[in-house]
């Protein structure tokens, strides 16, 4: 048995309300309440199969328990501060604020072509100081729960459904580093990928790491069909640690040796997500040394058009992207140019926390 299937998805969710609500574990609640194992289970499924967001819409329980609940425990450990829409309704990005006053951002992205994902932080704030990235420019304040995690993906959720979309795709590619939140992303994945719960199938999960080996090496020990994506944009060491400084500490080479192995222990296909800056990573030698890195069958590149932050970074041109992919195709590594969504809500990670800032200390 692994790790990921000794997780129970029902006890993640109970004791995590129990310690919200001040219980030391989710047996004192329900002793202190007196609610039976069943009852457990009926409001666990109202709150993560139903969606339902007030324990007045739990029909199954007496109006009574319902009162009693509602005065002892929240449904959420997220609140919505605010929430914006595209103008051509393909994203709306929403902003959080955790129960100490943190703030993390989600997504909910409206595909073309049918699928509606779900994009959602694992940490407030990030440790690791991308150069690109807003999210690291603001720093790290603390790892989220793996309540405060799911919460998101049950909120974009209940969004999606108010358009009358299902969620079909979620990906750990907002605020912080999975991997360094390790066992609270791999409870939140119990938890969204759970058959009596929100169901959300394993194969249509991505956790994006920025290239941490250890929870790589981990990630590969797991015996779960979660998709692993690696935040390469740079296809050698001198330009990758200026752009993500955790190439100091875990190096291409050594990063994909970690890669190499996970393929080896799970026959997965790795993700390796490649943000283009122009002038910086975009050239046609770049292309070249990446083909010749990636080697292999089992991987696919995704091209990203840069959304534009504070960092004095430009979007490579189309024209570049296109190229860049036709070097990659002609040394067969497959790749994908990504459709830029959220332009213009700051839809790019980190970029809503800091307009809210800069708007309140204006106001202020």
């Amino acid at each position: 048995m692994t790790k990921t299937q000794e997780r129970v998805p029902r006890d993640i969710w109970w004791s995590g309300r129990a310690r919200e609500a001040g219980f030391d574990s989710a047996e004192a609640a329900a002793a202190a309440l007196g609610l039976q194992r069943y009852r457990l289970e009926q409001i666990y499924r109202a709150a993560t199969k139903e969606l339902v967001d007030d324990f007045s819409a739990i029909s199954v329980l007496s109006t009574d328990l319902r009162k009693h609940l509602a005065a002892r425990f929240k449904l959420s450990s997220i609140a919505l501060e605010r929430e914006v829409t595209s103008k051509d309704v393909q994203t709306t990005k929403f902003l959080f604020a955790l129960a100490d006053g943190k703030e993390v951002e989600a997504v909910l992205m409206r595909h073309r072509e049918g699928r509606t994902t779900a994009c959602i932080s694992s940490q407030a704030g990030c440790a690791l100081k991308c150069d690109f990235c807003a999210t690291g420019q603001g720093g790290f304040f603390r790892n989220m729960t793996a309540l405060e995690i799911f919460d998101q993906a049950v909120h974009v959720a209940r969004r999606a459904r108010q358009d009358k979309l299902g969620l079909t795709n979620l990906v750990f590619m907002g605020m912080g580093e999975p991997f360094l939140n390790y066992d609270a992303v791999m409870d939140s994945v119990a938890l969204l990928n759970d058959g009596q719960g929100f169901n959300l199938g394993a194969r249509h999960i991505t956790i994006s790491t920025a290239g941490v080996v250890p929870g790589i090496e981990k990630f590969a020990k797991e015996g779960v069909q979660i998709n692993l994506a690696i935040s390469l944009h740079a296809p050698d060491d001198v330009l990758r640690t200026g752009l993500m400084p955790i190439n100091k500490k875990w190096p291409i080479a050594t990063l994909m040796e970690a890669v190499k192995e996970y393929v080896a222990a799970t026959n997965r296909k790795v993700f390796y997500e490649y943000l283009m800056l122009a002038g910086v990573n975009d050239r046609p030698e770049d292309a070249r040394q990446l083909a010749d890195l990636l080697g292999g069958p089992l991987h696919h590149v995704n091209l990203i058009p840069y959304n534009a932050t504070d960092a004095p970074y430009r979007r490579a041109t189309p024209a570049a992207m296109r190229r860049f992919q036709d070097i990659l195709r002609e040394r067969g590594v497959p790749s994908t140019i990504r459709h830029t969504m959220g332009d213009d809500i700051a839809a790019a990670c980190g970029q809503l926390r800091v307009d809210a800032l800069t708007q309140a200390h204006k106001a202020g």
